[in-house]
């Protein structure tokens, strides 16, 4: 790839994508694979990540890898410290924050707790945390899978603000839209091999799919004919706390009911409490101060233990639900 573009990489869940991104950022370190990694000419043998920040090169993953109860301004700076003689400059901590979020288009407090702060936001100090360490290559790794409309939007216009620094990327996406909207080139993996790269008069939709399948989709969306039948679990008015802060609600009145035969689909962003439904759900496997009505063919349940939701739950999938 060419220094200040922007990169795709696509491919289906096992393509590779992330496996690759973590051994070019040193995640994995050199001697675990084989073959080499090229960065301005030279050869790089990255033992940590900490290595190849070094040179420049930074990754954001999927899974923020940002310290909740730590200030905006602290987690921009972990282990990149703005110290004098050992003791740490919080002024100048919080002053240079501030200017990096400036840069990064965020207006908010450097003293604000990450847990705080919405997932958008989140995403925009991790931005500013690689810029803190003078990045040339920046990973991303499916950043947009967290966001809203208008978040995605305006990520994807800060990388381009950033191309036009000097600033090149690489960005995991199975947003197609996105793809095609941003990036210069698109290289397409499937089973851990390359299929092809793209230049930018060849990106397509279409294009890409039939690299990542493998063949032309014919009808991309086909039509289909279930058969639903009767209602075998409702649930009613589950509420759930956080384990840890017993006075923080994470569910509040959340009812739905499945059918038979039926697919149910529970949709939210990073956080919205998806994950925590169901382990809740399931042996109240998470949570605190839980109350509210399992009903599983007509019958009201409890669900104490993990032998007591496999026997009653059986013919159920509650991980199908996220």
């Amino acid at each position: 790839m060419k220094k200040n573009e922007i990169h795709a990489l696509i491919g289906e869940n096992g393509a590779g994508k992330s496996t690759l991104m973590n051994v070019l950022s040193g995640t994995y370190p050199h001697g675990t694979y084989t073959g080499q990694i090229i960065f301005d000419g030279h050869e790089c043998t990255f033992k940590s990540i900490r290595d190849s920040e070094k040179i420049g090169i930074v990754i954001i993953h999927q899974e923020l890898a940002l310290m909740p109860n730590l200030t905006v301004g602290e987690n921009i700076f972990i282990r990149n410290e703005r110290a004098r003689n050992g003791v740490i400059d919080w002024s100048e901590t919080h002053d240079r924050a501030k200017q990096l979020l400036t840069r990064v288009g965020l207006q908010e407090n450097t003293h604000a707790l990450i847990c705080d702060i919405s997932v958008g936001r989140q995403q925009l100090v991790e931005i500013a945390k690689a810029l803190s360490r003078n990045v040339r290559l920046l990973i991303l790794d499916e950043p947009t899978s967290a966001l809203n409309e208008e978040e995605s939007n305006n990520l994807l216009a800060l990388l381009l603000e950033l191309k036009k620094d000097g600033i090149t990327s690489i960005m995991i996406s199975h947003k197609l839209s996105e793809v095609t909207r941003v990036a210069d080139t698109v290289t397409v993996l499937r089973d851990g091999a390359t299929i092809e790269t793209l230049a930018k008069e060849d990106i397509s939709e279409d294009r890409i799919i039939k690299g990542m399948v493998g063949r032309s989709l014919v009808d991309r969306f086909p039509k289909r004919l279930p058969d639903i039948g009767g209602v075998v679990l409702e649930v009613k008015d589950w509420n759930v706390s956080d384990p840890l802060i017993t006075d923080k609600k994470v569910l509040t009145d959340i009812n739905f009911n499945l059918r038979k035969g039926e697919i149910l689909g529970l949709a939210g962003l990073m956080g919205a409490g998806r994950t925590e439904l169901a382990m809740s759900l399931f042996c109240r496997a998470y949570g605190s101060h839980i109350h509210g009505t399992i009903i599983k063919d007509g019958k009201e349940i409890t669900l104490h233990t993990v032998k007591q939701a496999i026997r009653l739950l059986s013919v159920l999938s509650l991980a199908s639900l996220l």
